[in-house]
């Protein structure tokens, strides 16, 4: 999506130029919603009242088109263009505000694909042969329609008419599918450039539509994508991009199917793809030879779980009902079908013989079966379940807490300690921000209790070793963590143990006789789990984010695992690290944490799906605003610009904009006396407020 232009970021009195022209300067509120546009768009804070009596700066794109005609072999688009309040625009922007740039797809459903054994894939008119970059190898690619005529009767209302002829015989008794996409720039106005996208199915003898392709829908995407977009930001709808991504598209370069079903399970299979981890690579070579490549994409979870992308559209089962090579052997990349390698010496010469084995669901798990084939292991029907409740947690300044718990499966039946592979109570405080240094070493104390709890009834009740530090105040956390390993199918060559891991809880108690105060929620378990799935770390028994949250804290290092060669020390503060790691691709500086076993993780290649600017994409409500409150503590940065510590307003900032130059703006405005002063511009009421300046 296209950014602030640098005029509107560094000149904010052209938003009030703006306002006052349009009468909206009374009342406006950046957390309004109007017409679709969210808070990070200035357009959100026009009045729309006022806005509709000004044509000229209006904001937002629509196309809508009314109809298609073919007359011989010459195919015309009827459209409408619109802004966000339903007004005609002119394409031209003479008469209203922004060029709006339009192009055009046409593709149809072969009649041989219209049988129900069959999913329906398009074909494009129109194809371009390109050459590979060492001029060896050629293929064709889809295109769209350019070098048209319009006509106008009136602003919004056009006719575009195809320069390009349809062939001669061409099937007038199927499915055909236009689609437009475009754009509209008000960057001048300090606004944004604006995309849409429509798609218009019909059948040329004028029968009704009765074979489509809907079987994913951009919801689905964009619970990751945040939107999905490509190619500079204007094809935004899957209804298009398969139009043009269908098996006609190849890259002479790499030999790469750009088809739909093949790119988009290569792509988020990415690191996991058989070839690269035998050492491969997945690229594509795109416009202008650049290239793309996707060998290193980590799909934010179980790479399996196939219906995190197949759901909600009309034809979102077919994959339970209609395998294919293409759609299987797209993620299987190692399987050739002609010979039957790697597919139990069974060559396929087609798609007919698929479901003799690949039924929508077996009896078994992991059998091959589409449904049992996709099991994750970790939660398979086979475990038990560990369930986890703290039910109390008491303790005070200089004393060690005292936590009473239950473990149970999930029938409820209590599991024996003794059975457990691993359960631990982790303490740490105080509530405004955990991190207080434990006997001036450690940031949380972490204990086992698997041999040292005792039975209280069908509870356990557990002493803490360590105690809270003397003189603490306030509300202090005690948190659970654990697993018990499980052999599933046991006794066949499928066998394997999982860890059946209990969800995290945490408790809190105050250590002064104060009213408890629990920990403040910056960011929800379900905003994670929109991409996640069910977010779960270190081996997959720490799952819950205001768990991982005790020992990802302002003075938490990988010290106790990185070598002392490789000093100082990283920071493993959740704001620090969850920005950094989500950002990596726009880092500056490099990240790598020393974690279990003196384990290297880099995360500067990591590729989030999202828009980094979308703070609210994971930010609970207003969280993602300055300035901070009270009791939040610096962070342990001696490894950034500014060390030892970075103030907190400071430290969430600048995990994202790592540069020197911005850690030398934030250092330039933060006293040694009176500390940080970020709110005076960043605030929701300052000039250069957070979500002001963080626009998609």
């Amino acid at each position: 999506m296209a950014k602030w232009s640098r005029v509107a970021v560094r000149a904010p009195w052209i938003l009030l130029v703006i306002l006052s022209l349009i009468g909206a300067a009374q009342g406006v509120s950046v957390a309004a919603r109007n017409g679709g546009f969210t808070r990070r768009d200035l357009a959100s804070v026009l009045d729309p009242a006022a806005a509709a009596t000004v044509n000229f700066i209006r904001p937002g794109l629509n196309f809508s088109i009314v109809s298609v005609t073919i007359t011989g072999q010459t195919v015309a688009v009827h459209f409408k263009v619109t802004d966000a309040s339903g007004v005609p625009l002119d394409r031209l922007g003479v008469n209203t505000a922004g060029t709006v740039s339009t192009s055009f797809v046409i593709g149809y459903i072969p009649t041989a694909q219209a049988s129900a054994q069959t999913i329906p894939v398009y074909n494009n008119y129109f194809l371009n042969t390109v050459t590979s970059v060492d001029g060896k190898t050629t293929g064709t690619q889809a295109t769209s329609a350019s070098g048209g005529t319009y006509t106008s009767t009136a602003d919004g209302d056009y006719v575009y008419t195809f320069s390009k002829l349809l062939p001669v015989g061409f099937d007038q008794t199927v499915t055909h599918t236009v689609a437009m996409y475009g754009s509209r720039s008000l960057t001048s106005f300090g606004l944004l450039t604006y995309y849409a996208n429509t798609e218009y199915s019909f059948v040329p003898n004028g029968s009704k539509v009765t074979v489509t392709r809907q079987i994913v829908q951009n919801a689905a995407c964009n619970q990751c994508h945040d939107p999905l977009s490509a190619h500079g930001g204007s094809r935004q709808d899957v209804a298009l991009c398969i139009l043009c991504h269908e098996p006609q598209t190849v890259d002479p370069n790499t030999g790469n199917n750009l088809d739909f079903t093949v790119m988009i399970h290569s792509i988020h299979m990415g690191s996991s793809l058989p070839t690269v981890v035998a050492g491969g690579k997945y690229q594509v070579i795109g416009f202008n030879n650049s290239v793309s490549d996707f060998s290193g994409v980590v799909f934010p979870q179980y790479v399996g779980t196939c219906k995190v992308c197949h759901q909600g559209a009309p034809q979102s089962g077919v994959y339970l009902t209609n395998p294919s090579r293409r759609a299987c052997g797209a993620c299987h990349n190692d399987v050739n079908f002609a010979t039957g390698l790697n597919h139990v010496n069974l060559p396929e010469s087609d798609d007919s013989q698929c479901t003799q084995c690949h039924i929508p669901k077996g009896v078994n798990e992991f059998d091959a079966s589409i449904t049992g084939a996709h099991v994750n292991p970790m939660f398979s029907s086979q475990l038990p379940g560990s369930t986890f409740k703290l039910i109390s947690a008491t303790g005070a300044a200089g004393k060690s807490p005292t936590v009473v718990f239950s473990v149970t499966d999930a029938k409820g039946n209590a599991i024996p300690l003794s059975t457990m592979s691993s359960l631990s109570l982790v303490l740490s405080g105080p509530t405004a921000d955990y991190g207080v240094l434990q006997n001036g070493t450690a940031a949380y104390l972490s204990e086992s209790v698997l041999t040292a709890a005792t039975a209280s009834g069908s509870n356990w009740t557990y002493t803490f070793k360590g105690a809270v530090p003397a003189g603490a105040t306030g509300s202090y956390a005690v948190g659970i963590e654990g697993y018990k390993n499980i052999t599933i199918n046991p006794g066949t060559v499928i066998s394997q143990v999982v860890r059946d891991a209990g969800m995290s809880q945490v408790a809190y108690f105050s250590v002064d006789g104060t009213p408890v105060a629990p920990r403040r929620v910056v960011v929800t378990e379900a905003n994670c789990d929109t991409c996640h799935g069910t977010l779960n770390a270190h081996g997959g028994f720490r799952r819950n984010v205001q768990y991982c949250l005790l020992c990802h804290n302002a003075n938490g290092t990988d010290a106790p695992t990185r070598p002392a060669a490789q000093a100082p020390n990283e920071t493993i503060h959740f704001k620090e690290m969850i920005h950094k790691i989500h950002n990596s691709a726009n880092l500056v500086g490099n990240y790598t944490i020393y974690g279990f076993g003196g384990s290297v993780n880099n995360f500067n290649s990591i590729l989030y799906p999202g828009n980094t600017q979308d703070c609210v994409k994971c930010h609970a409500t207003g969280t993602d605003q300055v300035p901070l409150p009270n009791g939040v503590l610096p962070t342990q940065t001696a490894r950034q610009w500014i060390t030892p510590t970075t103030q907190p307003m400071t430290a969430a900032c600048t995990a994202c904009h790592d540069d020197k130059a911005t850690a030398a703006h934030a250092l330039g405005n933060t006293s040694s006396v009176l500390g940080e002063s970020c709110d005076v511009c960043h605030s929701a009421s300052g000039a250069y407020a957070v979500n002001t300046v963080h626009i998609p």
